[in-house]
């Protein structure tokens, strides 16, 4: 079983390959990555030389690795040439799940897998508290927490909650959870899937592929609605639980929605439950409201209680980097939306509160920033940081915009300028490898100079 690329995921699946009885030969471009492979024993073979397919059986890719568009890696197309297939950790993990141990639980162990462009992170991590919550053995893993292949055997009831990115769908020969999530879609790693089509496929396949019993779909979007259309037999068929933030939804089949901050449930034509979420603390603005009506459609379909989510809600403190709140001082509140990467994101964290002082900007994608419109009106002052900051600014008519490039200047400049009652929000609305490793960093950044500012 060859191994290609030896980050997180790929020494995790070279370690279960090994531990499942298999030969695991290994591969990565950096040297210091293959001198780790090998300080644990495994074999490294350059894959892409020629007879490096000679013997293996089976390719196992990491998520980042492109294996169609913008071009396939070298490797992955010298293992279509020796006839050997691709696969990556989530299809191994799908192939090997179960054992003869579940012919004696009463309860067998559940997969819930969760998709889409924004959200997925938060969607996961409250379904892995609500469960944990009521009691139930959860395992969060993915594209969030642990490896895949790492967690635990699940036992008597067990649910495995997964983040699934699309580059974990796209590849994936095995795709089988008990219930799968679709929280949204807008525009974001096109040059990956080769266009919003492709990108939109390779959600997909969560649902096509392996038929999951339940569908949770977000149907915001025409894709959400294609979607919920294409898995429903019949309007009454409540297979599929549609999920909406801002839309009121009607008809004979099951509907989760929030509006005005209250998330309501219907089913056959009737309320079964309602839920005011303004109080909720850890979700905040109408797209973590969607988060909530998906984790709720979720875990209903486990058998939970509306009052005990509704419980398990008001405990939630929500995910670093994601409307995370900082610090509080003065009246003034500091949210670290960090992960807000593309514009969509951006918006939704706009729309969530009314004063905003806006920390901005990094590195550009597709598309521009016309979208931002709708929640500029929000912005009292944006803070633009990032080395195309002066064109970041450019991008935001109407509002005052102030180039700080750097993330020091920008907090500084906001913590002194805020007034009672605003926030001051870092949603980037671009990524962040102009200045930072990763959002994370961005985010721990941001926090880490508001806290100095407020003590200084």
């Amino acid at each position: 079983m060859a191994v290609l690329g030896l980050g997180r995921s790929g020494l995790s699946a070279a370690r279960a390959l090994r531990e499942g009885g298999a030969v695991p030969l290994c591969w990565d471009d950096n040297p210091e990555a293959r001198a780790s492979a090998d300080a644990e024993g495994f074999g490294v073979r350059d894959l892409a030389r020629a007879g490096g397919f000679d013997g293996v059986d089976w390719l196992v890719v990491s998520p980042g690795i492109p294996h169609l568009y913008p071009a396939p890696n070298p490797v992955i197309a010298a293992a279509w040439a020796a006839g050997v297939p691709v696969d990556n950790d989530i299809g191994l993990f799908f192939r090997s799940f179960g054992s003869g141990d579940w012919a004696m639980f009463d309860q067998p162990p559940k997969v819930v897998a969760v998709t889409g462009s924004n959200g997925k992170s938060t969607t996961s991590a409250l379904i892995h508290h609500i469960l944990q919550s009521a009691g139930r053995d959860s395992q969060l893993a993915g594209n969030i927490g642990r490896g895949v292949l790492d967690i635990d055997p699940p036992g008597e009831g067990g649910v495995v909650v997964l983040e699934l990115s699309s580059y974990q769908t796209d590849l994936a020969r095995a795709l089988t959870p008990d219930v799968a999530v679709f929280t949204n879609l807008s525009p974001d790693h096109l040059d990956r899937h080769g266009g919003i089509g492709g990108y939109f496929a390779a959600k997909r396949r969560l649902f096509a592929e392996g038929g999951p019993d339940r569908c949770v779909i977000g149907v915001d979007e025409n894709e959400g609605r294609y979607l919920a259309n294409q898995l429903s037999e019949a309007p009454a068929d409540d297979r599929v639980i549609r999920v909406s933030s801002g839309s009121k939804l009607s008809g004979p089949g099951w509907d989760v929605f929030a509006r005005k901050g209250f998330l309501t449930e219907w089913r056959k034509g009737r309320q079964v439950a309602s839920i005011d979420l303004r109080s909720v603390r850890g979700l905040p603005g109408a797209h973590n409201h969607q988060n909530a009506c998906a984790a709720y459609a979720a875990t209903r379909a486990l058998g939970l209680a509306p009052r005990v989510i509704e419980a398990a809600f008001h405990s939630f403190e929500g995910l670093p980097h994601r409307s995370q709140i900082v610090a509080e001082a003065g009246g003034v509140t500091y949210v670290n939306d960090s992960k807000a990467t593309n514009v969509d994101a951006a918006l939704k964290a706009l729309q969530a509160f009314p004063r905003i002082r806006w920390v901005c900007g990094g590195l550009m994608k597709e598309g521009g920033l016309d979208a931002l419109a709708p929640g500029l009106e929000n912005v009292v002052k944006a803070y633009v940081i990032g080395r195309e900051a002066a064109g970041f600014a450019l991008g935001l008519p109407g509002i005052e915009a102030e180039i700080c490039t750097e993330m020091d200047t920008a907090v500084t400049r906001a913590v002194a300028e805020a007034q009672e009652g605003e926030v001051v929000l870092l949603a980037p609305a671009a990524a962040s490898f102009d200045q930072y490793d990763n959002f994370e960093k961005r985010g721990e950044d941001f926090a880490e100079k508001v806290r100095a500012r407020l003590a200084g």
